[in-house]
Order: structure tokens, then sequence, then C-alpha cells
């Protein structure tokens, strides 16, 4: 059980703050952002669908290891992924510096990387569950790249 509530948990602290970390204020509704962006009321449900897939991402592989070594790569893959999750919002929203976010979105990806190929051999399951997040978060990427070629430079009064 005290899987599920930290998984849970966990995916409920980055959903709760990474909502309250992206103000949907004048500055974000002034970029410039390409056609294909979704509707802003669109991102809210995706991260729910994907922080509860990881979550149960990470149940399954925690309940899938078979050593203490297996459990402590599923502790660092999720942990440095939550890292890197957290510090997105902050950096594009809070700063507003979509900039900064391209860069640490790298992290972010290489993180979900790193989960898909390490939990497969821990748990095939747990690393397919992580798959939609990895989708979204290129997806993602993608259109901050297409945000800081439409707005920059950054970083000065504008």
């Amino acid at each position: 059980m005290t899987p599920i509530i930290i998984a849970v948990g966990v995916a409920l602290f980055l959903g709760i703050v990474g909502g309250l970390m992206t103000p949907i204020d004048a500055w974000y509704h002034n970029l410039r952002k390409p056609p294909w962006q979704p509707p802003n009321w669109a991102f809210g449900p995706a991260w729910t669908i994907i922080l509860g897939l990881a979550a149960w991402s990470g149940v399954t592989a925690w309940n899938a290891a078979a050593t203490d070594t297996q459990r402590a790569t599923v502790i660092i893959l999720f942990a440095s992924n939550a890292i890197c999750h957290f510090k997105w919002s902050p950096l594009f929203f809070k700063l507003r510096r979509p900039d900064w976010a391209l860069v640490e979105v790298f992290f972010l990806w290489a993180s979900l990387v790193a989960m898909v190929v390490m939990l497969w051999p821990i748990s095939p399951l747990a690393s397919l569950l992580i798959w939609p997040y990895l989708a979204w978060v290129s997806f993602a990427a993608f259109l901050n790249w297409t945000i800081v070629k439409l707005n920059g430079p950054f970083g000065s009064r504008r």
C-alpha cells in the first residue's frame, strides 16, 4: 500500500504545484503561439492522465523489482523525473523564460527516455506506461521551441 500512497502523492503534488506555477496571464496571452497549439483547457486533463499513468508505472515497477538494486533504480528514475518535471513551469511561466524552459525540457525528455529504457528489464508494462508522457513532452518541447522562435529573445524588457 505504501508505494501506491507515495506514487499518488507525488503525482498529486506535481499536478497541483505545476498548475499553481502556470499562471495564464497577460504575458502568456501576448506570446505568439502556433495555430496548432492545443487549447489551454486541454493541458490540465492531459497532465492528469499522464501523471496518473506515471504513478501507475512507478507502483508497477516497484512491485516488479526483484532486487534492492532494481528498487534503487526505480527510485532514482522517478525522483530525477519529478525534479525535472517540477522545474519546467516556474522557468517558463514564473520567470517568463521560455528559452531556459527549452533547455530544461531536454533534461525532462532525457529522464523519460531513461525511464523507458531502464524500466523495461524490470517491468515492460511500467516502461510502456511512460510512453504517453514521453510523447507529450516531445510535443511540448517542440511547442516550447516554436514559442521561443516566434517570440525571442527573452530576458530583456520588452
